[in-house]
């Protein structure tokens, strides 16, 4: 017997309920099966999620996937770029130097990510430590709520990695001590120091494709985290004030910012160790309350869910965010989050979530599948607890899940150079495409395909600004010429 959906759930739906489509299928075909699969075995302890009627999007078209039951076979590798064959050759984006008293900007107008490391030397030597917190605006269109940590990136081969015992293609959290040996191993090289974390890349990335009036007003993107009173809490809240995105939290007086090194193989592999310093707890404080009313889209990175203090904070967003109307998206961050904090992912998963961003090993540890299991699999059975599932499954795809269907979206083809930031980059063209209204989940994920693609596809974990207008463009030209788009833009999204 299907459940009754509480009050609070009917007035959320009714935000991306405009008026059907002729195009769109009958909604009975769109009707979660009446008798659902069982769950997979649990933990004794674990909290199961509850088969609940979720929210749904009836402006997107749905198409099942009987039509895609047979993805297309990935394409054959393509040639990578050649690597350096020292033991540590780490990249700098480029040696251009900044004309005086001009804004960091290259030759197209692009900010000009690539001389952070000299912004990051600034803050050092200036020994700016604090930085006043971003005023509030009186609305955005996504805030996020996510670890804030500064990454150190660079190229190493695989002696490097061997050398200093790391497994390639891992993410660790390492101490104080880790974290000084790994640098010191690096000592001589040149490395890129940039405002990271697996949220600021989505958030950043969805700025960017907002940035210009395309198919709407420019969004409005806001994160909410800890850094600390040091150089490096003021080097990550500078730069993402470049980016258009306001950082919310007042920096932690005597905190150690987080940090990350990123160590990235010529096959493309990256293994991160993490240092979580200050962005360890993330508190609920008046300036994440303040905000957390007035967005249309909360999105919660999974990472936080290593932090036993900060699963508070993020039930008291999600549900004052539930409250003011928002949709509520989670990414899975990582499978080991998952498998360590099960019961605490499906606690918010199961009660809040509108929207799962997730890759096909992270999707299937969320269902208890083994590695045999397809990712269509996993997707479909996600899709019985959460309104929308986006799951990828890296050059061979993704897939979309509603209402036990899948859909199948192909991938973009392109030469991989560093595979950091691809998922972070698939959920922000994700985002774009609801926020800008568009209804055909095959279009929207054909944008997130592109814009993984395009950060896949060079150095860095950054959708530049210059790929971002030009996807943006097309991607309104393609919605506006299908004749399929809905009044969910993001400046009605409130109001339905």
């Amino acid at each position: 017997m299907m459940m009754m959906m509480p009050t609070a759930t009917l007035k959320h739906v009714s935000l991306l309920s405009p008026p059907p489509l002729h195009s769109f299928p009958p909604i009975s075909s769109l009707l979660l099966p009446l008798y659902p699969p069982p769950l997979p075995p649990l933990r004794p302890r674990s909290l199961l999620p509850s088969l609940r009627s979720p929210p749904t999007f009836p402006h997107l078209q749905l198409a099942p996937m009987s039509a895609f039951a047979t993805p297309p076979p990935p394409p054959p590798p393509l040639p990578l770029p050649h690597g350096s064959s020292s033991s540590c050759s780490c990249f700098r984006g480029g040696d251009r130097e900044r004309p005086p008293d001009s804004a960091a900007a290259d030759d197209d107008g692009d900010e000009d990510d690539d001389d952070e490391e000299g912004d990051l030397a600034f803050h050092v030597r200036d020994g700016s430590t604090t930085t006043s917190p971003s005023a509030l605006p009186d609305r955005c269109d996504v805030l996020g709520l996510g670890q804030a940590m500064v990454d150190f990136s660079g190229t190493v081969d695989d002696v490097f990695l061997e050398r200093l015992g790391l497994q390639k293609g891992t993410r660790k959290l390492v101490n104080h001590e880790e974290r000084g040996r790994v640098l010191r191993a690096m000592d001589g090289c040149t490395y890129k120091a940039a405002a990271g974390g697996s949220l600021s890349n989505s958030l950043v990335a969805l700025s960017r494709l907002g940035t210009r009036p395309i198919g709407g007003p420019p969004l409005s993107i806001a994160m909410a985290g800890s850094v600390g009173s040091d150089p490096l809490g003021g080097f990550y809240r500078s730069k993402l004030r470049r980016a258009n995105v306001d950082f919310l939290s007042a920096p932690v007086n005597d905190g150690t910012t987080g940090t990350v090194i990123v160590l990235t193989t010529p096959d493309a592999q990256r293994t991160m160790l993490a240092y979580q310093g200050t962005s360890s707890s993330v508190n609920y404080d008046s300036s994440l309350a303040g905000m957390v009313s007035k967005t249309n889209v909360l999105i919660v990175e999974g990472y936080l869910f290593e932090l036993p203090d900060t699963i508070k904070t993020i039930v008291k967003a999600c549900e004052e965010a539930r409250r003011g109307g928002a949709l509520v998206a989670i990414t899975a961050s990582d499978v080991s989050c998952i498998e360590n904090h099960y019961d605490d992912f499906w606690e918010v998963v199961g009660e809040y979530a509108d929207i799962v961003f997730a890759n096909s090993e992270e999707a299937r540890a969320f269902c208890h599948f083994s590695s045999k299991e397809s990712p269509v699999s996993a997707t479909r059975y996600l899709s019985h607890f959460v309104p929308l599932v986006s799951v990828t499954d890296g050059p061979r795809g993704s897939y979309f899940g509603v209402k036990g269907e899948a859909i199948y979206i192909p991938p973009s083809p392109c030469i991989p150079v560093d595979t950091c930031g691809a998922g972070d980059a698939y959920a922000s063209g994700v985002l774009y495409g609801i926020l800008r209204g568009a209804s055909d989940l095959k279009g929207i994920g054909a944008l997130a395909a592109r814009v993984a693609s395009t950060v896949v596809g060079q150095q860095g974990t950054r959708l530049r600004v210059q790929d971002a207008a030009e996807l943006a463009e097309s991607f309104a030209f393609n919605v506006e010429n299908s004749g399929i788009l809905s009044d969910v833009a993001s400046d009605h999204v409130p109001s339905l």
